[in-house]
């Protein structure tokens, strides 16, 4: 039998023989451990004093009815949270949750509670307007077939302290950084802290997150980091993604957060912030893969294996001729496919030594991009004797699409 919060809240509590003792203020849930956390025991409010009940000494949850006191006497000390638990009514009515089958935030708008071999757990969330219809009709609207699974759910509890529980990190990991991202731009700045700091000690992730985040909230969750920690995370981001992160810092802690990066990160950065953000130049990564025309492919695979560029940028390598040019490219996936002992330079035609240069804007670099099926595009000097770094498709994609499209298109908004 399914019970919803709701229906328990407010409740006369009474005892055996039918008398009033006071009433239900809340339910209380323990929250690590179980897919489905076990209720308790109840909040009562009895002579102006809010009291702990256990659960099993309550009866008549499933009914209309008063709910009733099955024990003896009354604990009459006030009730204190013990770390773990969270009040379902108090802490999570009306409130956001992460849905992580989804990735996305709903807000919970009814609590669903289940009797599994005896005990009273916790089984979903229903997001939907159904229990608003049900309180003001006060009947049934129905079977609710949009209750999220609670093995699913992860609620915020960075507000509620002393439940010494947090958004663990081991579940945000399953998402990918644009869905955590999405979810820390749809939430509260004190929700998306939480989402921000379950991930932090991953650097890389956490790196991946801030990437996929917009300008604003960069800077919102970057504002409140000393200049140490600001720089640690600009060391673990992609230098396109940090340069144009470290342009938009307030200018009396620009300098000072880059001095604090390796001072090979330092002057990648300082690189690409010459150029216009909105160019090839400003636009691409300093990090490729770059052959002689006589490096075999076992080489080349062995040279990506030990590139720390993004994979995007990987995709494609660049060969040199013997006078040092840019011969063309050649895809990891054509390596992959070639012998062994092949030449890379033999794998290259010259129709793909397609470039851009550093001033090009974004139209130009995107005709090139097009006009020659480019994935990854070369940012060659004036004199096309050197590879300043790479274009690659997704540095390109998010400047085409309207600004705000996450929140045109519903990505980040929560899901009511």
């Amino acid at each position: 039998m399914t019970l919803h919060l709701s229906g328990v809240l407010k409740r006369s509590l009474v005892d055996q023989s039918g008398d009033r003792l006071g009433r239900v203020v809340d339910l209380i849930a323990r929250m690590e451990g179980a897919p489905h956390p076990p209720v308790t025991g109840l909040v009562v409010r009895i002579g102006g004093r809010e009291l702990f009940v256990p659960i099993d000494k309550i009866t008549g949850l499933e009914g209309g009815r008063p709910v009733v006191f099955a024990g003896k006497s009354v604990d009459l000390r006030r009730f204190e949270r013990r770390p773990g638990e969270l009040l379902l009514g108090r802490d999570l009515s009306a409130r956001h949750l992460i849905n992580l089958g989804g990735g996305r935030l709903i807000r919970a708008n009814e609590i669903e509670l289940a009797c599994v071999n005896g005990r009273w757990e916790v089984i979903g969330v229903d997001p939907t307007s159904r229990p608003f219809l049900r309180r003001l009709l006060r009947r049934s609207t129905g079977p609710a077939k949009a209750v999220v699974d609670w093995a699913s759910i992860e609620p915020f509890v960075a507000h509620v302290p002393t439940a010494r529980l947090r958004i663990p990190y081991r579940k945000l990991a399953r998402l990918h950084p644009a869905q955590i991202a999405d979810l820390v731009e749809a939430a509260s700045h004190e929700e998306g802290e939480e989402i921000i700091e379950a991930v932090r000690h991953d650097e890389k992730l956490e790196a991946d997150v801030f990437e996929e985040l917009d300008t604003d909230h960069q800077l919102e969750f970057i504002r409140n980091r000393s200049d140490a920690e600001a720089a640690r995370l600009l060391a673990s981001m992609a230098p396109d993604d940090a340069a144009d992160l470290i342009a938009e810092v307030d200018q009396e802690r620009r300098l000072p957060i880059l001095q604090l990066l390796p001072e090979d990160r330092q002057h990648k950065l300082q690189a690409l912030l010459s150029y216009n953000p909105e160019t090839a130049g400003g636009l691409m990564s300093p990090d490729f893969v770059y052959l002689g025309a006589a490096a075999s492919a076992r080489e080349a695979l062995q040279a990506v294996r030990e590139n720390e560029a993004p994979p995007e940028a990987l995709s494609a390598l660049f060969v040199r001729d013997e006078e040092g040019r840019l011969q063309g490219q050649v895809s990891v996936v054509e390596v992959v496919k070639a012998p062994a002992e092949a030449l890379v330079g033999a794998l290259v035609s010259e129709s793909r030594a397609a470039h851009v240069h550093p001033e090009w804007d974004l139209g130009a670099t995107v005709r090139k991009m097009s006009d020659f099926n480019l994935t990854v595009a070369p940012v060659l000097d004036h004199d096309h004797r050197e590879i300043l770094g790479v274009v690659t498709i997704d540095d390109v994609v998010e400047l085409l699409l309207p600004s705000g499209f996450r929140r045109d298109y519903g990505l980040t908004a929560p899901e009511e």
